[in-house]
């Protein structure tokens, strides 16, 4: 029994329900730019009317140079969140020349590792790490992976509910560490009911052959005849497979959610530690530094998972510094998506059904992890991944294989019930109603973002990369023909002028070598008890 869970659900089960109504939410998403006639990935340099890429607080890159990256602003509103994300994509589209935002996560027409830009980000230190960290993920893992886009979720209960949480369990230890175990058992109730969410939300069964070029070591099937699209009949979501953001490198680590500490102290063994394999990585093609460093992990970010704790860093602090030093503060969810279908690549509703699965996980008993359900865990993110959508899918419990659709609605008769506390503390059946549609989906798999797709492609007899650039431009002519008011319009202007100048300022007043720069950034490990 986790007596955290059981006091949480205590707590909102009455009055506490009214922090339900002050979740934490913002949202960073991400999306190629591309030539909006060919559909082949944009060459050209961050646009300037964009601001800088390392100092604009809401448009940055990732790590291509066209690889967009959209941060909205911590928000207890949902229609607060979209409005934000519609406004920098309107600013945007409106400075694009000949360019569209991709509005799928599987790349469009690419041509090879040469032909993904990696992102430049000035002179200064800063810009230079983050430059030669992107250069590591390329000598390291291949670019193409790296075109690879997503939505990012970040999601935290208000300081409010936590320290009621904890007054009402009876103060045990500090509220910092209550806090962080209520989020580590969060995290562990999401490992174990993932698969569903990758299901739900996964919209990326099928991929441009393109990306697949010079290839032939993978289990995708031709779509049709032409061989232009590359898929498996039932996948839901290839990003988040052995074609997307996984490692062989990283199978090694074992990260164990039981407690922070086992947390920070893989992850920093991972960070410090050399590793032989990237050893020979010294300089790229162009004669640029390769990596950061030569361990199995060269910063933090390089870990790939599905979720992360996290922590907001003060300047120039490691992540894994800040949360030994103050605990989780947030946890980002980085498994959901880009549905091509909706404008913004997320709606209203997988927002309700990301919040309602997360609550869910929070008031559920979580058991301690261990290799056996690290294991099964894997495996059914791995059958969810590659056949969801297939009417004979069993799936892993403690007892055996059982049934996909079984499973599916267990959870999401649970998800209903917190669902309806959703509802009552927001005064709406909106949330309720999100979940009835999941159940839906579950029943109905042709209704899913995966299976809409290859709906589509069949339908219309057309490849992956025209139903993607047939989606990008439709949902820009819509941003075009509502453009943001003068003042809003103005306020961007003025933030990417700002940025501009930040850039310039930081790498104005640099003194110190990028080497020393870099040493006294890695000597911040140090303070960490290994």
């Amino acid at each position: 029994m986790n007596v955290t869970a059981e006091v949480h659900r205590e707590l909102l089960a009455g009055a506490g329900k009214r922090w339900l109504t002050d979740i934490g939410r913002g949202i960073e998403k991400e999306g190629l730019r591309v030539d909006s006639q060919s559909g082949t990935l944009a060459q050209t340099p961050h646009p300037a009317a964009l601001g800088s890429a390392l100092t604009h607080p809401s448009i940055t890159t990732d790590y291509s140079e066209a690889l967009l990256e959209f941060i909205t602003p911590v928000s207890t509103s949902i229609d607060d969140t979209l409005d934000e994300l519609r406004a920098i994509h309107q600013f945007t589209a409106a400075n694009l020349k000949n360019e569209i935002i991709w509005g799928a996560s599987m790349p469009c027409i690419v041509a090879g590792d040469k032909g993904i830009p990696i992102a430049h980000y000035g002179s200064s230190n800063v810009g230079t790490m983050k430059r030669v960290y992107r250069n590591g993920l390329g000598v390291r893992y291949g670019r193409m992976m790296q075109a690879i886009a997503g939505i990012h979720y970040n999601f935290s209960m208000p300081e409010t509910f936590w320290q009621a949480s904890w007054e009402l369990a009876g103060s045990p230890g500090s509220l910092q560490d209550y806090k962080t175990d209520g989020y580590l058992a969060l995290i562990r109730n999401f490992f174990s009911r993932v698969w569903l969410l990758i299901y739900l939300t996964g919209a990326s069964p099928a991929v441009c052959a393109s990306f697949l070029s010079g290839n032939k070591d993978h289990p995708l099937e031709p779509f049709d005849d032409a061989g232009n699209t590359l898929h498996l009949p039932y996948a839901t979501s290839l990003r988040m497979g052995d074609l997307g953001y996984n490692s062989d490198a990283q199978a090694s680590l074992q990260v164990c959610y039981n407690k922070l500490d086992n947390y920070i102290r893989l992850l920093h063994r991972a960070i410090v530690a050399p590793h032989p394999d990237y050893a020979g990585f010294t300089e790229t093609d162009n004669g640029e530094r390769a990596q950061l460093n030569d361990s199995l992990l060269q910063i933090e970010n390089e870990f790939y998972s599905p979720i992360r704790p996290k922590r907001v860093t003060e300047s120039g602090e490691a992540p894994l510094v800040a949360l030994q030093r103050a605990g989780i503060e947030y946890i980002e969810v980085r498994c959901i998506d880009i549905n091509p279908f909706l404008p913004l690549g997320i709606d209203a509703d997988t927002i309700r059904i990301i919040d309602t699965f997360l609550i869910d996980c929070l008031l559920t008993d979580s058991p301690l992890c261990d290799q056996v359900t690290r294991q099964r865990d894997s495996e059914n993110l791995r059958r969810v991944v590659n056949r969801g959508r297939d009417p004979e899918l069993c799936l892993l419990n403690p007892e055996g294989e059982v049934p996909f659709r079984q499973m599916a609605n267990e959870l999401l008769e649970s998800m209903a019930n917190t669902a309806k506390l959703l509802d009552t503390a927001h005064g709406t059946s909106d949330y309720s109603a999100s979940i009835a549609n999941a159940q839906t989906r579950v029943s109905e798999p042709q209704n899913t973002p995966s299976g809409r797709i290859l709906t589509n492609l069949s339908e219309q007899k057309i490849p992956f990369w025209q139903l993607g650039l047939n989606q990008s431009r439709q949902w820009h002519e819509q941003l075009l023909q509502t453009p943001l008011h003068n003042d809003h319009y103005e306020a961007f202007v003025q933030a990417s002028d700002i940025s501009l100048q930040l850039q310039d300022q930081l790498e104005q007043e640099q003194t110190q070598s990028f080497e020393d720069y870099l040493a006294q950034f890695y000597s911040q490990y140090q303070t960490i008890d290994a």
